[in-house]
Formats: C-alpha cells, structure tokens, sequence
C-alpha cells in the first residue's frame, strides 16, 4: 500500500545524500515523495543536488502524509528550525505519524518539544539541543523509538531511508 512522504528540505543548502537515498529508497518501496522547502522552484542542495519543490511549507497539512521527515545539512537550522514547521512536526506527532530526521534536523524536533525522554541521534554538534530538549543522545549512525527515527548525518542515510521505509509497512 502507497504511503505519503513529505521531506522537507532547505531550500539552499540541503545535505545532497540525506534528501536522495531516503527519496530512492522510499519510492523503489512504492511510496509518493512530496519536496517541502520554504519556497517553489529549484532547491539547491550542498554539492552538486538540485531538487524540485513541490509544496511550501505553508501548503503542507500533516493529516495527509503517513510521515514527515526532515533533512539535514548547512541551511537545516537556517530554513526550518521555525514556528511554522515545529506546528506541523507536533500535529504529525499528535497524529501518529512517523517523524524522521537525519544529521542536524533532530535539533528542530528537540525546538518542536518532541524529543522528551526519546531515545535520538543526531549530528554532534546538536547534541547539547536535543539533551537540552529532552532528548536521550546515543551518537549512534541510526535510533528507531517508536514512530520516532533519527540519524546522525550523511554516512547513514540509505539505513535512515530503509528504517522510514520499514516504519511505514
């Protein structure tokens, strides 16, 4: 059965392999990939990485996807740790949606307050947000808690996008 992801990316400076392994993935799985940034047109991504929009942020309604999942990289914190995505992070969560987010990301989880006594990754340098948060830091590549995945930056993301895809059979 077909699931809707939305992944949400920043519009400049996404981490190319966190947005395209867990897309490969979850589509070979036969799974509909919504792109999610703050604006329309082309996103572009660290390296090399391009991706279409197809919706903002403001044109997104959670009940509509089985899952939202946020990528990491440079412009993460700068795009998306805000009022208007932690609303829809919380609506997912009061939901039971399944939330994902991958090196830098969980921070805006731990700002949402949706990490409290969770177990998580994530990226080091966002350790002290998400302790701060609640959250239960492991450092580990990948955490599963529940409807909660978390991973810790570029190195993990085809097991990232398998455990996303394996949370949503």
């Amino acid at each position: 059965m077909a699931k809707n992801i939305a992944i949400f990316i920043a519009f400049q400076g996404f981490r190319d392999e966190e947005y395209v392994e867990p897309k490969k993935i979850l589509e070979a799985a036969g799974h509909k990939v919504t792109t999610v940034s703050t604006a329309k047109g082309e996103a572009r991504g660290k390296f090399s990485v391009t991706a279409q929009v197809d919706r903002t942020v403001d044109e997104v309604d959670p009940a509509a996807y089985d899952a939202l999942a946020l990528v990491g990289g440079p412009g993460a914190l700068e795009h998306l740790d805000t009022p208007k995505v932690h609303a829809l992070f919380r609506k997912a969560a009061e939901l039971g949606k399944v939330i994902g987010a991958i090196c830098i990301s969980p921070v805006v989880l731990a700002h949402a307050g949706l990490l409290k006594g969770k177990t998580v990754t994530c990226w080091p340098d966002g350790e002290a947000e998400v302790v701060k948060g609640g959250g239960k830091y492991t450092g580990s590549e990948l955490e599963v808690d529940g409807k909660l995945i978390t991973a810790n930056g570029p190195v993990p993301a085809r097991k990232y996008g398998q455990a996303l895809a394996e949370a949503l059979k």
